[in-house]
């Protein structure tokens, strides 16, 4: 391996500390080296502050060192005005001679522009370095930016016998098929994206809260698909712990985000436009069967996250009917978590 993909691994890494709080701006990492030395070093702040970029140079003791450094970054610098100045005009101010880019940046608004303007200024630009990686680090950004949708990724836990719940339940609360420490991953993995969406079939049988309150960490966005708007203001979805966005073909006067219902389009489509119109730049679908079904058959997600605990249903709801590409498998104490990928 060589030193630029040494250097862009870091940038990879340090960036997942912004995991969750950058949206809608992409995870950006940055590190700046001299004479084989890393001296600075910086990942994208909470959206509204700053970039890799400027909180690497920032990290700087030295900035006369600057002009004799070579800075690795994950993604292509911005070369336009948002919520901060672009910070390709950072790095041209310091004279920072040499830039090292994961991979381009293909939003409209950047698109080569920060490469061409850093070329202009003296700069030698090397790109494409761990591209692959690098694409695979800022895949939220680009699904969302480049398929007009969110990234998505379905997650479910089914029994040994391939049952996502029982046909009937005594209490309206969920069956734990997975155990406590999968639970407590799956609050982590609700920090880490936007939003997370249920049918209402799902409300009106778990009653869930689909908080990360075993986590630390914000609430994601959750978002109700309930076309006839028949759910009391009682369930747990409704309560001020996050935001609810309800897909409904009915208003309603209260306090929750409604948004007109078309039935004659198809569920998940319909869905994944309604999401990219508000912004959520990433979503797990959790249930149920029918919802979690209709993304899979209209090829409407990229990842899927599935639990296999040791208990039997006999009968009941059959888990979803998946196809995709087998990634990686865990042991979670007596569960077993399968990560898939949509190619």
């Amino acid at each position: 391996m060589t030193n630029h993909e040494n250097y862009i691994k870091r940038c990879i890494a340090i960036a997942k500390n912004g995991l969750g709080s950058t949206r809608p701006n992409p995870m950006v990492g940055c590190v700046i080296v001299y004479k084989g030395n890393i001296i600075g070093e910086g990942f994208t702040s909470a959206y509204g502050g700053n970039h890799a970029e400027v909180n690497a140079i920032n990290s700087v003791v030295n900035k006369d060192l600057l002009k004799e450094t070579t800075l690795y970054v994950t993604l292509e610098p911005c070369s336009h005005y948002g919520k901060t100045p672009p910070c390709s005009d950072l790095i041209i101010k310091h004279k920072i001679p040499n830039v090292v880019i994961g991979c381009i940046d293909d939003h409209i608004k950047v698109a080569g522009k920060g490469i061409e303007k850093l070329k202009q200024s003296g700069s030698k630009v090397t790109v494409g370095v761990l591209a692959n990686e690098c694409r695979e680090h800022h895949k939220r950004f680009f699904t969302f930016h480049n398929k007009k949708r969110p990234y998505i990724i379905l997650k479910w836990a089914e029994t040994a016998d391939g049952f996502i719940a029982p046909l009937t339940k005594d209490e309206k609360k969920p069956v734990w098929i997975s155990n406590a420490y999968s639970r407590q991953l799956t609050h982590k993995w609700r920090t880490e994206e936007q939003a997370i969406l249920v049918g209402s079939n799902t409300v009106i049988q778990d009653n869930p809260t689909l908080t990360a309150r075993d986590w630390t960490g914000k609430n994601p966005i959750r978002v109700l698909t309930n076309k006839t708007d028949n759910l009391s203001k009682n369930y747990n979805i409704f309560n001020d712990q996050a935001e609810t966005i309800v897909l409904s073909s009915k208003d309603s006067n209260s306090n929750q985000t409604y948004i007109d219902w078309d039935s004659k389009s198809t569920i998940a489509q319909q869905i994944c436009n309604v999401l990219y119109k508000k912004n959520i730049n990433s979503i797990i679908i959790e249930g149920g069967l029918q919802t979690l079904q209709s993304f899979i058959n209209e090829n409407l997600w990229d990842e899927a996250r599935v639990f296999t605990g040791n208990m039997h249903f006999h009968k009941g709801i059959k888990a979803p009917n998946l196809k995709g590409r087998l990634m990686s498998q865990h042991i979670i104490m007596s569960d077993l978590l399968k990560l898939y990928k949509n190619d």
